[in-house]
């Protein structure tokens, strides 16, 4: 597998490589090899090559299977053509259009509910971001001084696209499959999301399809997110609310994420840079390593490759027993170890496996 390092800003120096180090020791264990290619992306690009997105990184990202991205810190930017929000053109580019992102709770951390297991498919290029959802101008204007226009863009390509791969997902787990939309207002926009996702249904007859209206979904989310297994949604609703159920499992660092494609996926984390906590090494990799572990199973799935699918299930336990054994912890997880610390208490359990 040919797989490229993208370190991203801020933590993204940190948790990057210890994603990197985890996933290269599973992958040992599994006779699985991978040919790294680190790629330089963000502030640290700009501030060396002048770019935050340098020419050639599409093309070279194009001969890989897939990228680990860390955590991007555009806000802070220069506010020049040279210094674009790299993931979006990633997104786009790669039609990286299934934003996967798992909530799961863990008997051993503090968190609002025990019990939770979920999965949230977010569309990924369309909707009312207005960095990905025309080819050319801008999807959000300002005809004058006192008005200001956004525009969603709703396809049923898009819409199906995402839907079967909520769908089969939801086949691989509790065989329960939730849509979360607001056709009752979005008549049209919502209302043709929802169609590609009933049209579907017939093709999956052994998964339970519901409904559910998002502020009606939010609530419920968190009262009781137990009743849910995988939900799809649109893409503004889906970054909302899966910052939400996030911080019912113990914050954004519980978050991994993978956005996934016809041909390429990207393991990238929900979470933000986190400048504040940047350089002192306790920033927690839960969610870049497990995002790493997202990114081994789909290739391995998708090229029919055993060992790289145990390979992913072997993080996946070693993680789950670091934290069972709190061995290690973050400080946002109530420990006193540091970000390379957890690293090496989960590749210490790789190893003893």
């Amino acid at each position: 597998m040919r797989i490229g390092i993208l370190n991203g800003d801020d933590i993204g120096h940190e948790i990057v490589p210890e994603t990197v180090k985890v996933m290269q020791v599973a992958a040992e264990a599994t006779g699985v090899h991978i040919d790294w290619e680190p790629i330089p992306i963000g502030r640290q690009a700009y501030d060396t090559l002048g770019n935050t997105m340098p020419a050639g990184t599409l093309d070279r990202l194009t001969a890989l299977d897939g990228w680990i991205l860390g955590p991007i810190g555009h806000m802070v930017y220069p506010k020049v053509a040279e210094a674009p929000n790299p993931h979006p053109i990633l997104r786009k580019h790669f039609d990286l259009f299934a934003n996967i992102r798992p909530v799961k709770s863990y008997p051993d951390l503090p968190s609002v509910h025990q019990g939770v297991d979920l999965v949230i498919v977010r569309e990924n290029n369309e909707g009312f971001q207005p960095d990905r959802n025309v080819v050319a101008g801008c999807g959000e204007f300002r005809p004058t001084h006192d008005v200001t226009i956004s525009v969603r863009v709703i396809t049923r390509n898009g819409s199906s696209k995402v839907a079967r791969a909520a769908f089969e997902l939801a086949r691989t787990r509790r065989k329960h499959l939730t849509v979360v939309h607001k056709d009752t207002v979005f008549k049209l926009g919502c209302g043709m999301f929802v169609e590609e996702c009933r049209k579907l249904a017939a093709e999956y007859p052994e998964v339970q399809l519901d409904e559910a209206i998002v502020d009606t979904f939010a609530m419920r989310l968190v009262m009781t997110p137990q009743r849910y297994d995988v939900i799809v949604t649109t893409n503004m609703f889906g970054d909302i609310l899966t910052d939400e159920a996030a911080g019912l499992v113990g914050g954004l660092g519980m978050a991994p994420g993978l956005c996934a494609g016809p041909q390429h996926a990207m393991a990238q984390a929900t979470h933000g840079s986190a400048p504040d906590i940047a350089g002192r090494n306790i920033a927690n990799p839960y969610a870049m390593i497990m995002s790493g572990k997202m990114l081994l199973d789909w290739l391995g799935r998708r090229h029919g490759d055993a060992a790289a699918v145990n390979a992913a299930r072997r993080i996946e336990h070693a993680v789950e027993r670091v934290l069972a054994e709190r061995r290690s912890l973050t400080p946002d997880l109530g420990g006193s170890g540091t970000t390379t610390s957890m690293g090496d208490a989960v590749v210490a359990a790789l190893r003893a496996e």
